[in-house]
């Protein structure tokens, strides 16, 4: 996989909860962490994406967010 992204993270397809043109997809990485994100059905469907499978999160570092209490 060549990508110009360089916050990669490496995990398992741990669930995909289906909605009606959406899924979330959970990643668990190595060490239990867990990463959602929210992609269309047609993408679950043509990146072959099932529980147990492996998978990235590609994360564009400028869409990240940060918040205190």
């Amino acid at each position: 996989m060549r990508v110009s992204a360089r916050n990669q993270l490496k995990g398992m397809v741990s669930k995909i909860t289906p909605g009606p043109v959406n899924a979330e997809v959970i990643l668990t990485l190595d060490g239990g962490q867990q990463v959602a994100a929210v992609i269309t059905n047609q993408s679950v469907h043509s990146l072959g994406l099932t529980e147990g499978k492996v998978a990235y999160a590609i994360v564009k570092a400028s869409t990240i967010l940060i918040g205190v209490d």
